[in-house]
């Protein structure tokens, strides 16, 4: 008996809901095969007019990501960026999290890709410092 929904088979959902967020659920696995397919299905929801005002990827039922698949979630990252629109990963299986924590990624995916650089901070301040460089690195 099989099910009607196969996890292990890479798919995505995509959606624009009515607030103007946009929704991409990924299923299976983010890998060499799949990570261009993530990627293109982003930037044509951003090259809508008007973009999203929020690009949402659902990882409940991401079942692997490896570097490509992590490559192909900073390509998106910078598009979000470029576009001015907000990048949120919601539903982080362990495997992603560990992944994004491992490679010092995780903070990227916080909601702030798409925010204006000159914006101000929280202190008011616009054109915030950026975070200092890691010890042993100038």
């Amino acid at each position: 008996m099989s099910s009607a929904f196969d996890d292990s088979v890479f798919h995505l959902d995509t959606a624009l809901d009515a607030t103007g967020d946009a929704h991409i659920r990924i299923t299976g696995d983010l890998d060499w095969d799949s990570a261009d397919e993530l990627t293109e299905a982003a930037r044509a929801l951003l090259r809508a007019d008007p973009a999203p005002r929020r690009l949402r990827l659902d990882c409940a039922r991401l079942t692997l990501c490896d570097s490509l698949g992590l490559a192909s979630l900073l390509m998106v990252h910078r598009a979000c960026g470029e576009a001015g629109t907000p990048l949120h990963l919601d539903n982080r299986p362990e495997v992603l999290r560990r992944l994004l924590d491992l490679t010092g990624t995780a903070e990227l995916f916080d909601g702030s890709a798409g925010r204006a650089a000159d914006a101000p901070d929280a202190s008011g301040e616009a054109g915030a410092a950026p975070p200092p460089a890691p010890p042993g690195r100038t």
